[in-house]
């Protein structure tokens, strides 16, 4: 054996010698001497694919609800995995791809409705595919795929992506965020102020796997109800091909900002944005602050379909809210009082399945979309610990919502609640480097009328929802 290893040794050194160039003289320390390292060129593409930046994230969610006694419980546990790629510039061009897979390793029949009310875990299924409830490993989606170009301050991608805009955001409050495909710009080339121009033609909304158009993604979370009281129609009833977003913020004074957003969706609706900022320091490293905020929307053409049991938006419908904040924060501390009206012009309507609401009172796990004529109030108080890196949380908020039976004002039946959320984020340091964990705590509360309905009820009040998150980024 050995006697062949040198024979093969022998052999390859002749094979390396004669692959010298004629007139060369081979080196007789080929096989041991180093190699001088050629510098890269860091003008190729090469060296933008070499120099590039892989990540990595693994997830786990525990989720459990708690409903009243003679309503069903539901519980899912999910684990993640995802992987990032993005290049290094290449003539300021950069191309980036990511993914995410997961599985469910042990819940609740999610298939299952309760008995009582016919429904389904509003919660648990969306740790999965909430098109597919019955499906527990093959959850794949590609959620990163484009090109990005830099210049100056300002950047533009093209292809499928994450936005945080006013209306359409990741919301990643499960396994699988809100994913976006079309072309989006920031632009920061003049002092103070920042704009952001989107154009977006499909949306991947979160706790699914598939890609829609814009106006087929909504409706694939629950339709609520009708004005009339009859079971909306809009899911795959609507067409909208395109998004147009725009959204501009203007730092006045170092006290004083502006933000302003304006949403189209193709024949459907229109939504804008209008909030002040104001901050104050105080002599002893703290800050007041308050903003003031409106949201107007109105119909385009026939809000989706001339059909109007079928439609997303009335014809001719609109909508008016305006929100108010106060707030105290230091090093440690942060306390802010919040308020929002819906007022009776007509219900607040932005597909859930796009992102999270910019109101104020805004809680996690409950939302005010479908409403009209509807008043939140909400405190919460944050206090950090840098050096230990704990953050901890505890917020209330009191609902007053339109009679669950007023459909032209109560979109989803839910009825006025007390909410209490308590949140607390460890991240972890040394060996653990990477790691964070989250506990979240909400419980609801019924403070209205229910007409001794369940389906009134049930994932709504009176209820507990408990989830511990671990989060491990690398």
């Amino acid at each position: 054996m050995r006697r062949r290893f040198f024979l093969l040794l022998t052999a390859l050194q002749v094979v390396l010698f004669s692959m010298a160039q004629p007139g060369e003289q081979p080196d007789k320390n080929l096989m041991y001497k180093a190699q001088k390292p050629q510098p890269d060129d860091t003008t190729s593409l090469l060296h933008a694919f070499k120099n590039s930046q892989v990540n990595g994230h693994l997830r786990y969610f525990l989720m459990s609800t708690q409903n009243e006694r003679a309503l069903t419980d539901y519980y899912a546990n999910a684990i993640g995995a995802g992987i990032r790629f993005e290049t290094a510039r290449f003539h300021n061009f950069q191309f980036a791809i990511s993914g995410f897979t997961v599985f469910n390793i042990g819940s609740s029949d999610l298939t299952k409705p309760d008995t009582l009310t016919g429904q389904y875990s509003r919660y648990e299924t969306g740790l999965f595919d909430i098109t597919n409830p019955g499906n527990k490993k093959d959850l794949n989606r590609l959620e990163e795929l484009y090109l990005k170009y830099n210049f100056k301050h300002s950047h533009i991608k093209a292809g499928r992506q994450y936005i945080n805009a006013a209306f359409i955001n990741v919301q990643d409050g499960r396994m699988s965020p809100t994913t976006v495909s079309g072309v989006w710009t920031e632009i920061n080339e003049i002092k103070k102020l920042k704009l952001q121009l989107g154009w977006l033609w499909g949306i991947s909304p979160r706790s699914t796997m598939a890609w829609y158009k814009p106006g087929r993604s909504m409706g694939v979370y629950p339709v609520g109800a009708n004005p009339d009281g009859t079971k909306s129609g809009y899911a795959n009833n609507v067409t909208s091909n395109s998004i147009g977003i725009m959204q501009a913020t203007v730092a006045i004074t170092e006290q004083v900002k502006v933000q302003v957003s304006n949403m189209y969706v193709e024949t459907i609706f229109n939504t804008s944005l209008l909030q002040v900022d104001y901050s104050y320091l105080t002599k002893i490293k703290s800050s007041v602050f308050g903003s003031v905020q409106m949201i107007k929307q109105f119909a385009a053409n026939n809000g989706g379909n001339i059909d109007q049991s079928k439609t997303y938006f009335r014809k001719a419908g609109s909508s008016l809210s305006f929100g108010a904040r106060v707030g105290f924060k230091n090093t440690h501390w942060e306390t802010t009082l919040n308020y929002n009206r819906i007022t009776s012009e007509g219900r607040y309507l932005v597909p859930r399945e796009w992102g999270t609401e910019p109101f104020f009172t805004y809680l996690p796990r409950e939302r005010n979309d479908g409403l009209g004529d509807a008043n939140a109030i909400m405190g919460k108080v944050i206090y950090v610990m840098p050096k230990a890196r704990l953050k901890t949380s505890l917020a209330a908020g009191y609902y007053h919502l339109p009679d669950v039976k007023n459909f032209a004002r109560n979109k989803y039946g839910m009825p006025s609640y007390t909410q209490v959320n308590a949140d607390i984020k460890y991240i972890f340091t040394n060996s653990f480097k990477g790691l964070e964990t989250q506990f979240l705590f909400v419980g609801k509360l019924n403070s209205g009328e229910t007409y001794n309905n369940a389906k009134y009820i049930f994932n709504k009040v009176n209820m507990g929802l408990y989830n511990f998150i671990l989060n491990y980024h690398f």
